[in-house]
């Protein structure tokens, strides 16, 4: 077996200009813009705090269900994302108790 290698080009090719700055950009990554200041020791820190309380808040628990398998078919026939529909379901229902009333 053989590997090949190819490049791929779609399009019209760059500018002269173009490539000469991304040639030259590539050779100095790390330099300083104005606008976009380096973060402080302080800042990254800070930042791993927000993150870590955002993630505790995001966190949600497993819950095992027992389903008519006809309705597990129908959220399933909506595709990939469907568990993630049916909490959305469970939430607005949760939410409007009188919706609740009418089934109880």
């Amino acid at each position: 077996m053989a590997i090949i290698a190819s490049t791929a080009r779609v399009g019209p090719k760059p500018p002269k200009e173009i490539i000469k700055a991304a040639r030259e950009a590539k050779r100095h990554p790390e330099e300083y813009d104005p606008e976009c200041p380096p973060s402080t020791p302080e800042a990254l820190a800070e930042f791993a705090a927000l993150r870590a309380a955002q993630k505790k808040k995001d966190i949600r628990p497993v819950v095992a269900l027992r389903l008519m398998p006809d309705v597990l078919a129908k959220y399933k026939a909506l595709g990939k994302g469907y568990t993630g529909i049916m909490a959305d379901v469970l939430n607005y229902v949760a939410d409007n108790p009188e919706i609740l009333s009418k089934v109880h």
